[in-house]
């Protein structure tokens, strides 16, 4: 199928930024778990050399080259945003995966892709923001070969969130539309999908910033600091998103987890 033409969605909040662009500059985009969660995955789904993955919202493109490395698939990554796929694009070459590794702009709701395609579809923190999450996962199994695995890390909420809590998101970022630990099962489910693994963690924030620096690495954390300060210094949208990000409430960790989930075609 022909590239269908994406219009990146409106993500501004009420400070006047976009997140994910800023994430985009800034060269990290995360999810819960880190390597260590991914690689959950990456078992659970059966990848290995052979292998054609598809990581469905891939930001700037960690996941797929990271996959790639370990376990000698193709991967194709796709993200909604030109400007997470020029950064996967960057880092490819930098790295010289771009063999190994592809990136094109998509919505994850219309996949640009042929059906039965894929091995393994896999998706880290991206289904809290589709309008039709249904739709979402419906298009990874469609494109999901007979007796493939579609693999999905979301962050949850583990208890229902205070009024207060959900004031914050909607002023941060009012596109989060977090699901449960059921919510989520019972997505695989609507889609044909038998659920080989489900399991919920709470967070910590101290081990989930340990897991960020083992799946990026110190030198790209100190980079990524020292873009961080010029933009800073530079760019009031992002001084306000840091004041929101360091404003998240306390009790956060304890309403908030992520789920790993992996289902079979």
């Amino acid at each position: 199928m022909e590239d269908q033409q994406v219009l990146t969605p409106e993500t501004k909040t009420e400070s006047g930024y976009d997140p994910f662009e800023i994430q985009a500059e800034f060269g990290i985009t995360k999810h819960m778990g880190g390597v260590d969660a991914t690689d959950i995955l990456a078992k659970q789904c059966r990848i290995g050399a052979g292998s054609h993955v598809l990581d469905a919202g891939c930001g700037v493109g960690i996941t797929p080259i990271s996959l790639a490395k370990q376990y000698g698939c193709t991967v194709v990554g796709v993200d909604i945003r030109d400007s997470m796929i020029a950064r996967a694009r960057e880092r490819a070459q930098k790295q010289q995966m771009a063999d190994k590794v592809q990136f094109r702009v998509a919505d994850v709701q219309a996949l640009p892709f042929e059906d039965n395609q894929f091995d393994a579809v896999i998706s880290e923190s991206v289904l809290a923001f589709p309008e039709d999450k249904l739709r979402a996962v419906a298009e990874y199994v469609r494109v999901t070969k007979h007796g493939g695995y579609v693999g999905l890390n979301e962050t949850i909420w583990i208890k229902p969130p205070t009024p207060e809590l959900l004031e914050y998101l909607a002023h941060a970022g009012s596109q989060t539309q977090l699901l449960t630990h059921e919510d989520m099962q019972a997505l695989l489910r609507a889609n044909g999908l038998e659920v080989v693994l489900a399991q919920a963690y709470e967070i910590s924030p101290r081990q989930e910033a340990r897991a960020q620096i083992k799946r990026v690495g110190w030198g790209h954390i100190l980079g990524s600091w020292w873009r961080a300060l010029k933009m800073y210094v530079t760019k009031p949208a992002y001084r306000a998103y840091l004041q929101d990000a360091l404003g998240t409430p306390k009790e956060a960790a304890g309403y908030m987890g992520y789920g790993l989930y992996v289902g079979r075609k």
